[in-house]
């Protein structure tokens, strides 16, 4: 068969490289002019991982990143949280958790695919369905008919909101600011991968990638979205802003220029009753964009990709295939999504009283409750 991809993000590249080793034909349809070097970092879990593996991609995605093998969870006064050291987890799946630079792992992708598979610079308007083929409308005046369209153009996309007007991205009630810095000076713990909830100045994130570089996050409460004061903030407000924190965060904040930090509010989709509608299917942050607190927004993604390809070895039908696929997505991812917005909104508790509480009960979490949340994530389908 023949598929349209509508976006080249971490979703569509894969997606497509799923279905050309299944020997159909593919192409996918960007509407920026070039893909170009943006974006932080971002963590692959095992799951994402051996998804990659299985689609042959494993080995290329694994050269650019640097293994996670410790995740900490701290208070505000640097004190340990909770502490989870996944490397025994991902040894028996025989795969890294891989932190890796979002521009690098994009371009990984898209150097995997054969010259032409996309076309840049072609904004998808519209589709329009007849009973065995789905035509693309471009803002440029031309279509492309296949037998099948996918929606992989993220949390805004337009193939969604014309099937389901309503679903809008939501805001979380928090916006963050990343960056991506050489923080070799700094001698961080290799693979330790840290976030420290700090009340009212607010929550910072760090992992390390490769080369020395170190990709942090830091993450405020705001009664609005696209609140003008936050969308003024240099690097020297965000110092301020976040001075009552222990190290390394001020050092982080230091070794960032103004012009490398990236400010984005918070936001996801809430969870879809449906992802296949005939011969359109919605995949990757189109279906359920998650808020980043679980780090598995590209990882589900990729998840994506070999799961709709295995549907469709299984279906020879598109329709059911994506009927398939439907019923075996919706329900992990919108695990996922719900507790990526629960687990957010724990984060970012300001009360000295609640966060006080929260802290208690997060030091006092049993070991096996961690085990079977890591078992869930980067086990991937079926450990539910």
């Amino acid at each position: 068969m023949h598929f349209t991809i509508i976006g080249a993000g971490i979703g569509g590249l894969t997606t497509a490289q799923a279905l050309l080793k299944l020997g159909h034909t593919v192409r996918v349809y960007e509407a920026a002019q070039a893909l170009r070097e943006v974006g932080a970092g971002v963590v692959l879990g095992a799951n994402a991982m051996q998804a990659l593996r299985r689609l042959g991609l494993h080995d290329a995605v694994r050269r650019h990143g640097h293994p996670v093998t410790s995740l900490a969870l701290l208070g505000r006064h640097g004190q340990v949280l909770t502490q989870a050291d996944t490397a025994a987890f991902t040894q028996r799946l025989e795969v890294d958790n891989l932190a890796i630079h979002r521009a690098a792992l994009q371009q990984v992708l898209l150097h995997s695919l054969p010259p032409g598979t996309v076309q840049l610079g072609r904004a998808f308007t519209h589709f329009t369905a007849e009973p065995h083929a789905v035509t693309a409308h471009f803002a440029d005046g031309s279509t492309e008919a296949a037998e099948a369209l996918l929606a992989a153009d993220g949390l805004r996309s337009r193939v969604r909101l014309q099937l389901l007007p309503a679903s809008t991205p939501r805001y979380a009630g928090y916006t963050c600011w990343r960056a991506v810095v050489d923080g070799s000076s700094l001698r961080l713990p290799a693979g330790r991968s840290s976030e420290i909830w700090g009340g009212k100045a607010g929550r910072f994130g760090y992992v390390p990638l490769a080369n020395g570089q170190v990709y942090w996050f830091a993450c405020v409460n705001s009664p609005t979205a696209a609140n003008p004061k936050f969308r003024a903030f240099t690097v020297a407000d965000l110092r301020r802003q976040f001075a009552p924190l222990p190290a390394p965060v001020d050092q982080l904040l230091a070794l960032t220029h103004d012009n490398q930090l990236l400010w984005n509010d918070i936001l996801d989709i809430k969870p879809l009753p449906r992802f296949a509608f005939g011969r359109v299917l919605l995949l990757g942050d189109a279906a359920h964009a998650t808020t980043p607190n679980m780090g598995q927004g590209a990882g589900q993604a990729v998840e994506d990709a070999l799961a709709l390809a295995s549907c469709l070895q299984a279906e020879a039908d598109v329709v059911a295939a994506f009927q398939a696929f439907d019923a075996r997505r919706r329900p992990r991812t919108t695990r996922i999504v719900n507790q990526s917005w629960q687990l957010g909104k724990l984060g970012q508790l300001e009360s000295p009283v609640l966060t006080a509480m929260r802290d208690a009960v997060m030091c006092r979490v049993p070991p096996g409750v961690s085990q079977k949340q890591m078992a869930f994530l980067y086990q991937g389908e079926g450990s539910e």
